[in-house]
C-alpha cells in the first residue's frame, strides 16, 4: 500500500498495520458509524480516526483516484486524460454534526450540503467541491473546471451539464479554463424517468457512492472530510474495476 505509507514501513512509533487500519476505514464508510463504534477486530478508533485525517489531510486517497482512473482507461483502450467531463451536484441532508454550515436548498426542500461533482465519460472522480445546500451550481463551474484541468494536464475541453447552469457567467467561467458547456435540455414532453444523453453518467456515479452509507448524509463536521470521504469511495470502487481477481469485500 505505497500510496498510504506516510512513513517508512519499519516506523518506530507504528503500532498498527496500515492494512488494518484501512480495513476499519472501509467499514466506517459502507456501514456509516460512528468512529467509536469500530468492532473490537480493528485497531482502537483513535488510531483509525487519526490516521484518516492524515491521509485526507496529506491526499492520498485523491492520488489513489486519479491514478487508477488513468489506468481503467488506458485499459479500455482510451486515453489516460479524458476530454469530457460531467458536472452535477447533489445535496446531502444535514446532521446535528454538520448543521452549522448547512443551508437550506429550496429546490430539493433539503436542509444540508452540496457536493458539486466532475466525472470523466466513465462516471469516475474528477474533482469534488462542498458548499452549503445554498450555493447554487453555476457558481461554483469556475472552482470545478480549475480542478478539473489541474488534474487532467487541461485536458478536457467539454463540459456536459444540466440546466441549472444555464446563463453568461457559468458560460464564460468555464472558457476561462479552456472549458466549453453543454447544457443537455430535458425533453419537454416526457412521461416517467428519461435518461438525458451523457448526463445520466454523473447520476450513475450518485447510485455508486449510495452504497455507502456514510455518504447518505453529512455526517462530518468539517467539509474536508466530506470531501476526502468521496475519495476513499470512489478509490474502493476504482479498485474492483482495476484489480477484479482481489477480493474487496465490504
Amino acid at each position: 500500500m505505497p500510496y498510504l505509507c506516510l512513513l517508512p514501513e519499519d516506523a518506530g512509533q507504528r503500532e498498527h498495520g496500515l492494512r488494518d487500519v484501512f480495513d476499519a476505514l472501509r467499514w466506517i464508510g459502507r456501514t456509516g458509524a460512528q468512529w467509536r463504534y469500530i468492532p473490537k477486530d480493528f485497531p482502537p478508533w483513535p488510531a483509525v480516526y487519526q490516521q484518516t485525517r492524515r491521509w485526507l489531510a496529506a491526499g492520498c486517497y485523491e492520488a489513489i483516484v486519479h491514478d487508477l482512473r488513468a489506468v481503467i482507461r488506458f485499459a479500455q483502450g482510451r486515453h489516460p486524460e479524458p476530454t469530457a467531463a460531467i458536472f452535477d451536484s447533489r445535496t446531502l441532508q444535514s446532521t446535528p454534526e454538520s448543521g452549522p454550515r448547512a443551508g437550506y436548498d429550496g429546490y430539493k426542500r433539503r436542509k444540508g450540503s452540496k457536493g458539486h461533482m466532475a466525472v470523466d465519460t466513465l462516471g469516475h472522480l474528477l474533482a469534488l467541491h462542498v458548499t452549503p445546500a445554498d450555493e447554487q451550481d453555476r457558481a461554483q463551474v469556475a472552482t470545478l473546471a480549475e480542478a478539473v484541468q489541474e488534474v487532467t494536464g487541461e485536458s478536457v475541453e467539454l463540459a456536459f451539464v444540466d440546466q441549472g447552469y444555464t446563463g453568461d457567467d457559468p458560460d464564460v467561467d468555464a472558457a476561462s479554463f479552456g472549458i466549453h458547456l453543454e447544457v443537455v435540455k430535458l425533453i419537454e414532453a416526457k412521461k416517467g424517468f428519461v435518461l438525458l444523453p451523457r448526463r445520466w453518467v454523473v447520476d450513475r456515479s450518485f447510485g455508486w457512492i449510495a452504497h455507502f452509507r456514510r455518504l447518505a448524509r453529512d455526517y462530518e463536521r468539517l467539509s474536508e472530510t466530506l470531501k476526502g470521504l468521496h475519495y476513499v469511495a470512489f478509490g474502493l470502487l476504482m479498485l474492483r474495476k482495476a484489480a477484479p481477481e482481489f477480493c474487496w469485500s465490504s
